[in-house]
């Protein structure tokens, strides 16, 4: 979950919302590890949960819901607040919890 966070991410920090438009690859890449972020949330046991009720498990997992049964239809708005906006906290949340260094 980390490790894809991360490279969402910088993906996004390498690029700009005009970019996401323009490239095909990086719409299909920041979909797919929000995909792989948001399935391995819905794995966190319960008690890791309760454990950590500062992660928004449920949006992480609903968000993943939504590009897997979208329907070939992804708002790409939305996706880039997703990366810009939501996952560089959840970045340094995961790795407060992980004991995981910065990379």
């Amino acid at each position: 979950m980390l490790d894809h966070s991360r490279e969402a991410v910088e993906l996004a920090r390498e690029s700009t919302r005009e970019d996401l438009n323009d490239n095909r690859l990086l719409q299909l890449g920041l979909v797919r590890l929000v995909e792989i972020v948001g399935e391995a949330a819905s794995r966190v046991t319960a008690d890791t949960r309760r454990h950590h009720p500062h992660i928004p498990w449920a949006q992480i997992t609903s968000m993943r819901n939504r590009l897997v049964h979208g329907y070939d239809f992804v708002d790409y708005d939305i996706l880039w607040q997703t990366v810009t906006e939501d996952l560089p906290p959840l970045v340094g949340q995961l790795e407060h919890i992980l004991g995981s260094p910065p990379s």
